[in-house]
């Protein structure tokens, strides 16, 4: 099956969900009032989204793989942002462990379909 727009991405879906459990943590109290550690996740939240968006118009295999690339990095970032939130008190472990697992399972969906477009050579 070939994949048409990029919200059909299941790294893109899982960015998306990622990004607006982010927006609704950093609503809640003092995290709310952090604003570079909020902006500063909630802007790597989103660049998984958009890094997989652009790369998906980037015109060849190569260009769309440094992008899904760029994407996975923003994943890590967002993972070691919620630490900061979680030693400053701004989310608890339950809320961490779910964003955490989140964000690696969002980087390992973009590794597969980096690994998928690596074989198919096209």
């Amino acid at each position: 099956m070939k994949i048409e727009r990029f919200e059909e991405i299941e790294g893109w879906q899982l960015g998306r969900e990622l990004t607006r459990l982010v927006y609704d943590a950093t609503r809640q109290g003092p995290f709310s009032r952090d604003f570079g550690l909020k902006d500063q996740i909630q802007r790597a939240s989103c660049s998984i989204m958009h890094n997989i968006a652009e790369g998906f118009d980037g015109g060849s295999n190569n260009e769309f793989i440094r992008f899904l690339r760029y994407s996975q990095r923003s994943c890590s970032e967002v993972q070691s942002e919620l630490y900061v939130a979680l030693d400053q008190d701004y989310i608890d472990s339950d809320q961490f462990q779910q964003l955490y697992e989140l964000a690696a399972q969002t980087r390992s969906k973009v590794g597969g379909f980096i690994a998928y477009l690596l074989r198919s050579g096209k």
